[in-house]
Formats: structure tokens, sequence, C-alpha cells
């Protein structure tokens, strides 16, 4: 499975999503609990993390209200990491640990966590690639004997690598070949990263996919399937001396890679002119029109940036209020749909995007043009204090609601620590969100958000294409 949670221009995906909104009465219920004072323990308080001798780090969050385990290896390697001409080798890979090992038969594992009531899967991004089971907490045993287990011991045949090869194509052609969006949001990256990884597509160019080997496959396992390049990450109703002593255990006895190389990759040359592209396609059902900056991401101790342009994407494009929405689509009616996005969990800049679906009768270039005009007002105006303390009290309300779901705290952190943060950097980003002004956010818009380091991209129908 392939995930893109890392990247901004991931959300484009989701063009017409309905936004999800927080009830008001939850808003008050949350403040009233979040200003209580109360000494309940918060989920910062229930964070454990601790390093095997082998360079294993693991880190456990206990939540002991139901008797489940969300059971987590992520490994510090991704599509960005991948030698240059096999592009897709981390999904691959990814898949290919599926099949036997030393002890499993092909399949086998899936299998008993399903027979042990669980479910399990992984996913692979640019700067990772993940494997889960989520059990009940009497199966944690089970669950790191097995995936320790297919961290060095996998087998592959001849066959497997034919079989799973057209798996991955095949998942090429229905997510992305048959999909104008995806194949846009491709070029796209393309031309916004001139010299970096992340320009290519995590499920790789179809012309490298075609000759991915066993070769490669094991080459890319042998270097960074190992503990010293893996988190551990088991968050639920356990305790940081059981996962102790269970990941000693099973996880302990595995030897270090002393070859692990440091995570080095090409970085971007100044990027000093603006980029335009069309794409057509005659299945294009609505034409649109994205922007996206190059932007820096969350750096571990600095993430002051990073949450300035998190809100100024709240602001600009978070939901039915934001100053895109009233502008474009209720007071001059030029789109039916407008967003921003920042995603600033990566380990190298990332992007923050703007999008607009115009509305009937009206040109891309007409609703390229409301945009810059309407963002230049923005910028003008400065921000609303009273819409920016709304957006605040939301994400405290948000992070309070965050702690009843032991599966999307296991990935944050595991996501975070991916690429490049620590744990106090998790716990650090809430308070650092609420302590950003108004002043912080029109400086970082104007630093960040300027042509020179922008693709500006036009969706659109291809008349001419035979239907």
């Amino acid at each position: 499975m392939i995930q893109r949670i890392t990247r901004a221009a991931a959300v484009v995906a989701t063009l017409l999503a309905v936004e999800a909104a927080v009830p008001e009465t939850g808003l008050m219920v949350a403040q009233a609990r979040a200003d209580s004072g109360a000494t309940q323990p918060t989920a910062d308080d229930l964070v454990t993390s601790f390093t095997l001798e082998n360079g294993m780090q693991v880190v456990v969050i206990e939540d002991h209200r139901a008797p489940v385990v969300q059971h987590m290896v992520w490994y510090r390697a991704g599509s960005a990491d991948e030698p240059i001409g096999q592009s897709g080798v981390a999904h691959f890979l990814e898949h290919l640990l599926f099949k036997a090992t030393d002890t499993l038969e092909a399949g086998e594992l899936s299998a008993t966590v399903a027979a042990n009531g669980g479910r399990d899967n992984a996913f692979t991004s640019y700067d990772y690639t993940a494997y889960f089971q989520r059990v009940a907490s009497d199966r944690l045993d089970l669950m790191m004997q097995m995936e320790s287990d297919r961290m060095v011991n996998i087998r592959l045949t001849g066959r497997d690598i034919e079989t799973e090869r057209e798996v991955i194509l095949e998942e090429r052609n229905q997510r992305t070949d048959s999909e104008p969006r995806s194949l846009f949001r491709e070029q796209m990256n393309a031309a916004q990263y001139l010299n970096h990884r992340y320009g290519q597509p995590i499920i790789g160019w179809r012309h490298e996919m075609e000759e991915l080997d066993m070769e490669d496959a094991l080459s890319f396992y042998g270097t960074y399937y190992a503990p010293n390049n893996a988190i551990l990450v088991v968050s639920g109703d356990v305790t940081p001396d059981e996962v102790r002593s269970l990941a000693e255990k099973h996880y302990g006895r595995i030897p270090a890679n002393p070859e692990l190389p440091e995570r080095m990759r090409s970085q971007e040359p100044p990027q000093t002119a603006a980029r335009r592209l069309v794409y057509k396609d005659a299945r294009v059902a609505q034409p649109y029109m994205q922007r996206s900056y190059l932007a820096p991401e969350r750096d571990s101790g600095a993430q002051e940036q990073a949450a300035a342009l998190y809100l100024l994407a709240e602001l600009l494009g978070g939901g039915s209020t934001s100053y895109l929405t009233n502008a474009l689509q209720f007071d001059q009616q030029v789109a039916v749909y407008t967003g921003a996005f920042y995603s600033g969990v990566s380990l190298d800049d990332t992007t923050f995007d703007f999008l607009i679906v115009p509305g009937a009768d009206v040109s891309l270039e007409e609703a390229e043009a409301a945009l810059d005009e309407t963002f230049a007002r923005f910028l003008e105006e400065g921000v609303d204090e009273a819409q920016l303390e709304r957006i605040k009290l939301q994400l405290r309300a948000s992070e309070i609601y965050a702690r009843d779901n032991v599966d999307g705290i296991a990935n944050r952190y595991g996501r975070a620590l991916t690429s490049g943060l620590t744990i106090e950097d998790v716990q650090a980003w809430p308070q650092i969100l609420q302590s950003v002004t108004a002043d912080e956010i029109i400086a970082v818009a104007r630093e960040v958000l300027r042509p020179e380091v922008s693709v500006t991209g036009w969706m659109m129908r291809d008349e001419e294409v035979s239907q």
C-alpha cells in the first residue's frame, strides 16, 4: 500500500472530499476540559522511549482503556532513499515481505493475525516504510515473533518476483495511469523538484518498475531492514516493562547492520524560475488549477516556521470559513472549491499548495487571476485575529480527541521519528502552534510563497482526444 501523507500534494487527491467539522458542543466540552486544570495524565505523560543494544528505538504509548494493542515497525527507508534507476523498489519490497520466511509460509503472517482476530497491513511513503498489526494485547508476543522474523529471514523465489512485479504494475494501472488527477500530480511533483528524489512517484516510474528484479529487492532489504534503522512503536494496553522484555526477546537478538549508510540525499539547488505546466486528458471530469511552492519542513528543535505555514494553510483554505472560500466561492462566486494545504512532516523540503476548481463558465485563467488577487489582498489586510483564535481553539480540541485514537497516535510518532523529528518535537508541536502570532504568519507567507519556487499547473480536458 502506498501512503503519501507526508506530502502536501497528496491532499489534492481528495479533491472534492467533504470536510468533517468539529461540532460546536464538542468544542465547548473540549475547551472546558482543556482549561479545567485537571490533573489527569496526558498523552505525553504515557509515552516512553528506550533503545535496544542493537540500536533499535522503541516507543511505548500507553492506553489501558481497552485490551487492544497496535504493533508497528517503521523503517527509515522510503522511495526517496531508492537507488537511481530503481524507483518503486521500496514499495515492491513492502509487497515481498508478505511472502515466505525461514519459519512462515507465504501469506501465513496475515492469516495468523486474522485467525487471532486482528488486522495487519503495510505502507510506503517517501521517507519510511511501515508494517503494523492491531490485535488483542495478549497477542503482542506473537506479533513481535513474526515481525522480527521477516526483518531478517525473508525467502524469495523467482516466481515471487514475477508475480509481485505484476501486482505493483497493475496497482499503478489502477491508481495512477487510469486516474488523470494522479498523472497530473506526478507531473507537478516532477516539475517542483529539480534534483530531489521527492520528484519521483512513490510507486515508481513504469519503465523502471518493469525492470525491478531479485537483486534490487534483496539489496534494498539487506541495506535498510535492520534494527538500527528501525523504530518499534507499540500503542495501547501495554506497559513499558512488558514491551521492553518482549522487544529484547525478539528484536534484541538481531544484529545491527554495521554498514548502514548515512541518510544522505541529493538536495535541491536554488530554484530561480517559476514553472508552468498544462495537463490535458479526455477523461478529466472537472478542470482545476493547482499551485505548489517549495516550502521548509518541520525541523527538529526549530518548528516555528512550519507551524506558521500550517496555520497559514488553515486560514487561507482550511474549511468553509477560510479566507479563500469566503472570497472566491461566496463573494466572487468564481470557484466551487478552494483549498490550501501544508504538511510539514517530511525529512526534506515539502510543499505548500493551493487548489481552485472554477465555477461554471469561469476559465482556468480567470480562476488563477482571482486566486492571485485574493492572496495579495490577504497579505495586505493581514490575519483576522478572531479567525486565528478560532483555529487555535479547534486545534486544542482536536488534540484532546486524538488521544482516543491509539492508531493515530502511533502513526503520528512513527511518521515524525522517521522524518527527522524527536518525541520532544512531537509533544512540543501543539504548544508551538498556539504560540504563533498573526505577524509571524504574514512574514512566513511573504518569505516562502515566492513565484520563483512555484509550479502552476492546469488540469483540463483534451477535447481533441477521441472518446
